[in-house]
């Protein structure tokens, strides 16, 4: 097999035509079926397919840690798809939620740290922001770690109760989340990227 020619980059294309667009679900949450094509990378259009794209919005997710001793705070709650998947149902995560229309992102990781966790939360560093399930999903989630003290928790956390959450809150030393990440134990990938960043701060601190 011949090597891939290094001399260039390809032409980054850009076209992309939306021929048809149908609702199928709107609720909560919103699916479509587009009939769409797109440019190649040689420059022709490809034919039109038909694509369901999940409309899941943005959401924003923080880690919250204890900046003298490097402990992570995760919650926990039921996740029925990854039960229908034969995996444990109840997944370790960071703190997080869905964006409001009218939300900066920092302003729902602020939100939901209180909400889940009961923490007030002072500096926020971002951490970047990315798409999950870009193949079928419109979600991108804007991802943060914030330091926190013992007198940062003014309330219960816990999650909403009127919209069914029920959270359970731990905090743990970074290298047994990272060791429960390496054993398979956290597999929520927002949670596993800061994680990993919350290591390269510690380790350049």
């Amino acid at each position: 097999m011949s090597e891939p020619n290094r001399s260039r980059e390809p032409k980054s294309p850009n076209r992309v035509e939306v021929l048809e667009r149908e609702s199928l679900v709107d609720d909560f949450f919103k699916m479509d079926r587009i009939l769409v094509r797109r440019e190649r990378f040689d420059g022709t259009m490809d034919k039109a397919r038909w694509r369901l794209v999940f409309e899941r919005g943005d959401a924003a997710g923080v880690l919250l840690y204890d900046h003298d001793t490097w402990d992570v705070l995760l919650v926990r709650q039921f996740r029925y798809p990854a039960y229908a998947r034969g995996d444990d149902g109840w997944l370790w995560e960071l703190v997080a939620g869905t964006q409001a229309p009218d939300d900066a992102p920092a302003e729902t990781a602020r939100r939901e740290a209180m909400e889940e966790a009961g923490y007030r939360l002072g500096e926020l560093e971002r951490v970047g922001t990315v798409y999950p399930s870009p193949g079928a999903c419109t979600e991108r989630i804007h991802l943060f770690v914030a330091p926190v003290a013992p007198g940062d928790r003014v309330a219960d956390g816990g999650g909403r109760a009127d919209e069914g959450e029920d959270i359970a809150t731990s905090w743990m030393p970074l290298d047994e989340a990272l060791a429960m990440a390496q054993r398979g134990e956290i597999v929520h990938a927002p949670t596993l990227l800061c994680l990993q960043h919350l290591r390269l701060m510690r380790d350049v601190a």
